[in-house]
């Protein structure tokens, strides 16, 4: 199962140009996508629905769920029916079973620029594997005083979600609300993969991995989270994916782009890489690979 994300910068490439076709050809072969910085009607990127572009742009073989943390009245067109967004999108070749849209915490900063960020949730049944739980995610990108409540709530809802139930759960005496079908699961096995915005010398990646010992290395626990590229035999400050030439004063290259996953799909990570190549954003698109 080959798994891929991909910070988009709403299709504006290396050079400037906007193009989702070249963004969806370095996706190709993937099973699961995760996407961030998708917009749907903004002037800078052609007023496109870029979700319903990009599913177009990939065949219409995937199934995918969308959800903005940013959304406001688009300022024309009928009441109701344009909307600005920015968010997050997740898309499988197998269906999508049920969805939640998480809107992570934020704060009312003075001079920053500061956006609603969120995390959108998939929940997968794979044929042959365990259902997982997909999210992609992307959190503040002003510094680790705003990151910190963001990581607190991702890892509530790791924590709570399987407690939770799924989309519906229990009984009910009338079929029309079950449609005579089994409650959906809500698994522990979870994947989250976007744009942290954090490098592996964060207190949050030790918030989200586990304290590091000078023998063992990361401290680990049950019900945890893993960096999938260390699972798969790589170290933490191994991989770095994305820069940025143009700011004042540039930045160097650094890892801010991540896929954890819970401790007990570690094991089952065979590969994890950066694809340098690509072209189609500021970030590179990482790929993690399961073996069921």
């Amino acid at each position: 199962m080959r798994l891929a994300s991909y910070n988009i910068q709403y299709g504006k490439g290396k050079d400037g140009r906007f193009d989702l076709e070249r963004i969806c050809a370095a996706l190709e072969g993937a099973d699961i996508i995760a996407l961030q910085e998708v917009e749907r009607h903004w002037p800078r990127s052609g007023d496109q629905d870029q979700p319903a572009e990009i599913a177009r742009l990939l065949g219409e073989r995937l199934y995918w769920v969308y959800g903005p943390g940013l959304d406001m009245d688009a300022g024309s067109g009928p009441p109701g029916q344009r909307r600005r967004q920015f968010g997050n999108m997740v898309l499988s070749r197998w269906p999508i079973v049920s969805s939640r849209h998480h809107l992570l915490p934020k704060m009312g900063l003075v001079h920053q620029y500061s956006l609603q960020r969120s995390m959108i949730e998939a929940v997968i049944a794979p044929p042959g594997a365990p259902a997982l739980r997909v999210h992609s995610l992307h959190l503040s990108h002003v510094g680790d005083g705003d990151r910190s409540p963001q990581v607190e709530r991702l890892l509530q809802v790791h924590r709570e979600a399987p407690l939770e139930g799924g989309a519906w759960c229990g009984r009910h005496a009338e079929e029309a609300w079950t449609l005579g079908q089994a409650p959906p699961p809500m698994p522990a096995a979870a994947v989250y993969m976007g744009d942290f915005n954090i490098t592996p010398d964060s207190p949050l990646y030790t918030r989200l991995t586990g304290p590091l010992s000078s023998d063992f290395g990361r401290m680990s626990h049950a019900g945890g989270l893993t960096d999938a590229f260390v699972a798969a035999g790589g170290s933490e400050h191994e991989a770095a994916d994305w820069t940025c030439d143009s700011c004042e004063p540039p930045r160097p290259l650094r890892r801010l782009d991540y896929c954890f996953v819970s401790t007990e799909l570690a094991p089952r990570v065979r590969r994890a890489w950066i694809d340098q190549a690509a072209q189609g954003s500021d970030h590179q698109p990482i790929w993690t690979v399961f073996e069921f």
